[in-house]
């Protein structure tokens, strides 16, 4: 195959003069960059709708020199709202960073405004300005129409300069009017496209503008030149001329691109342009390409085989050249003549001789349009083709017809790329790694050339090579007649270690504890990756092995891809082991005592119980679990249940670590009342001088005390009577036994019937 050096500034590719781009589809050219409010519609392109505060831009994103100018025309519609704002053409800086329109209003894009800064970059703006503020010096405006100092200067064109003078007013022709600055009765016309969008010069409402800066003589800025075609009778266009040869005065960048911006403020207007066609201005200081004959290039038959220009293949003789393209012919005669439309076929580098077949292979521009491949099909050894090529530069200036020439040989059979004596698909290495391969085939070789990802790494004299790093890769070993004998691919991989974290200390909660740390790694996938930990001692862990008892120390852990050999860094953590560990324990009892029941070994509802730690290690939390629902922090609580049940007290102590113990006990609750009867009284003592019970949890009382014969010697309902005071009908009664009945009614509504005896002492 033969190979050729790239030449030094292919730096656009099929990118360059002339450029045209009719904004009349749904799509556009690749450099063509829209912003703003702006919008294709399919017939052309809107910068603004007839709204208010919109503003549109678009530019194109090729540099040209400046030492040769530029030339531009293009149609444009201003209609449909109530007379604002009006639309720039402007040129800035290929050198800036990157673009920023400027103010708008009636900035109209291009000067500052309202605080905001100008065009970033800006050298030259040329305003069409329907509602008359680009022209003179409001909203912060650096000049304007001589005494207009914030008059409407409606119907105008206005040329303001570089950002760096400020964009200051240079010029401008009031294009409705006559006086100074204004035109001929016969040659005035309004801004505005009047009918809306037309579809033809000889509408009424149509606007075509032309514009010529050309390098001034005198070497400082360019003479503009600005024509428009106007129709405001139908059927007659005509022709009318703003500026002729005005110099305009200011050095520009070594290098422009071009653009155009539209905007709206209070009041509204579309504002739409289509048909733009640029080229360089100073025509005939260019001159076209020189592009030598290719002879006998070696192809290889059954394999595609490319081919680019050297600078030496190429003279291209302006400043700041390089190759736009190549067009392809089969004979000098089939090269055509400059075309009048230098946008038919899409201009110097349309899609068109870009292919040809012939019996032999197939010849084409590769997909750069800077070099050639040629596909010789097999069975064509031996034999040759000839055919012509031409070069077009980014100005556009085409080379004459040159000739190019194939010579076929036989390709040999490809060869193996091996890894360790095997042929391998896919291979994965570690960071810093290197991976030898190793080339064979079936005969000798003259020389080896080794390929990443498609470009040339080396090119050695024998048949092995050493890679450092990811990729793809292939070998291409040419024998003496100059064909390659191709290996497969070789791909080469260096799976990115995953993110690596793990909690830190963790904590065994007494010294015999199994730790499994693989629990406190985050997003742990034993799926994917491998996992290890070294000891303190040196010892290594990977994976299950991890479940393990640990000694307190400082740990690193690592992980891997499965399949590769490959561990990442070592993260440090660390391992803390309890030795003394905690053991929960209580005890309750009945709030007030030491008793876990009542005399009747019950525990009422209404009881304060309180609960009592009796834990043993290092605690430093309590969580108490009262088995109802409720819970409590505090190391030794007191708690009243409310209701009957059988209740699961759970103690949860922790110790540092976050290491636990629990204790559980249960406590029966089935009475919510106690009714507790004196076995006798004495009436004439100073205590103990009334019968009655001692209750609790009692909603109602009826107390009724019989002699040892079941008289009725007293009654009462009244829950909170003092009781029976040994007299009956206002008489002692003697000592002795007496019996009593008691009907209550507990506060949960459970009915109860005491009875008994007691002694009276007197």
């Amino acid at each position: 195959m033969a190979s050729f050096a790239l030449i030094t500034s292919l730096a656009y590719g099929q990118a360059g003069f002339p450029y045209c781009e009719s904004f009349q589809s749904n799509t556009l050219r690749q450099q063509t960059v829209v912003g703003g409010n702006a919008r294709l519609t399919g017939q052309v392109l809107q910068l603004t709708e007839a709204r208010t505060n919109q503003n549109g831009y678009v530019y194109i994103d090729i540099p040209f020199a400046s030492s040769f100018g530029i030339k531009a025309s293009f149609e444009y519609f201003i209609y449909g709202g109530d007379g604002a704002d009006g639309l720039t053409m402007f040129l800035f800086d290929a050198g800036i960073g990157s673009f920023s329109p400027g103010a708008f209003g009636g900035s109209l894009g291009y000067a500052q405004g309202n605080g905001r800064a100008g065009l970033s970059g800006a050298y030259l703006g040329v305003g069409l300005d329907s509602f008359g503020n680009f022209g003179n010096q409001v909203e912060g405006k650096n000049g304007g129409f001589p005494g207009a100092f914030d008059q409407l200067q409606p119907n105008s064109i206005v040329v303001r300069g570089p950002a760096s003078a400020g964009y200051p007013f240079v010029t401008g022709k009031r294009v409705n009017q006559g006086g100074d600055f204004g035109l001929p009765a016969a040659d005035r016309f309004r801004i505005e496209s009047e009918g809306g969008r037309v579809n033809g010069p000889n509408m009424v409402g149509h606007r075509r503008v032309f514009i010529d800066l050309r390098p001034s003589p005198n070497g400082v800025g360019f003479l503009l030149t600005m024509d428009m075609q106007v129709t405001t009778v139908a059927g007659a266009p005509r022709m009318v001329n703003l500026f002729r040869d005005f110099a305009y005065p200011y050095p520009p960048p070594p290098n422009l691109k071009i653009g155009f911006s539209a905007s709206t403020g209070g009041n509204t207007n579309f504002h739409e342009i289509r048909n733009l066609q640029v080229e360089v201005s100073a025509e005939d200081d260019l001159q076209s390409p020189v592009a030598s004959d290719l002879s006998d290039l070696l192809a290889c038959a059954g394999q595609e085989n490319s081919y680019a220009l050297t600078a030496s293949d190429v003279f291209l003789p302006n400043d700041n050249s390089v190759v736009q393209c190549i067009r392809l012919y089969r004979s000098l005669e089939d090269i055509p003549t400059e075309e009048d439309d230098i946008c038919l076929q899409g201009g110097v580098c349309g899609d068109e001789s870009k292919v040809l077949e012939f019996p032999e292979g197939i010849v084409q521009v590769d997909d750069s349009g800077t070099g050639v491949t040629f596909f010789p099909f097999a069975g064509t050894e031996g034999q040759a083709i000839s055919l012509f090529y031409t070069v077009a530069d980014n100005y556009g200036k085409t080379s004459a017809g040159s000739l190019l020439s194939f010579s076929i040989n036989t390709t040999p059979a490809p060869v193996d790329l091996l890894v360790d004596g095997m042929p391998i698909a896919t291979w994965n290495i570690c960071p810093g790694e290197e991976l030898p391969l190793t080339a064979v085939g079936s005969e000798a070789y003259e020389y080896y050339e080794w390929y990443r990802f498609g470009e040339l790494v080396d090119t050695t004299g024998d048949n092995e090579f050493i890679l450092t790093r990811a990729g793809e890769y292939e070998v291409w070993a040419y024998n003496a007649l100059g064909c390659p004998a191709k290996s497969s691919i070789l791909t080469v991989e260096q799976p990115p270690f995953p993110a690596l974290a793990i909690e830190s200390p963790i904590v065994a909660c007494f010294p015999e504890e199994l730790v499994d740390v693989r629990q406190y790694i985050e997003e742990y996938d034993e799926e994917v990756y491998d996992y290890r930990v070294i000891t303190p001692d040196g010892d290594e862990f990977v994976n299950e092995e991890m479940v393990a008892q640990y000694v307190a120390g400082i740990y690193f852990v690592s992980v891997k891809n499965k399949g590769t050999d490959c561990w990442s860094e070592n993260l440090e953590f660390r391992i803390r082991v309890v030795p003394r560990p905690v053991d929960a324990a209580f005890d309750y009892g009945i709030d007030g005592s030491d008793r876990k029941t009542d005399d009747e070994g019950f525990v009422l509802t209404v009881d304060p119980i309180w609960f009592r730690d009796q834990s043993t290690g290092s605690v430093i939390g309590w969580e108490w679990d009262f088995g109802d629902g409720n819970s409590s922090r505090t190391r030794n609580p007191i708690h009243i249940y409310g209701q009957k049940g059988d209740f699961l007290v759970t103690l949860t102590v922790r110790s540092e670590g976050n290491c636990e113990s629990i204790a559980q006990m249960n406590i029966a609750i089935h009475r919510s009342y106690r009714v507790m009867f004196p076995t006798g009284f004495t009436p004439t003592s100073t205590q103990n001088t009334h019968f009655r019970p001692k209750t609790k949890g009692i909603a109602q009382m009826e107390l009724l005390v019989f002699s040892a014969w079941g008289e009725l010697l007293f009654q009462s309902d009244d829950l909170n009577t003092p009781g029976w005071d040994g007299n009956v009908n206002g008489k002692d009664a003697p000592p002795g036994t007496y019996v009593y009945r008691v009907n209550l009614v507990a506060e949960d509504g459970e009915e109860i019937v005491k009875t008994g005896k007691f002694l009276m002492v007197r």
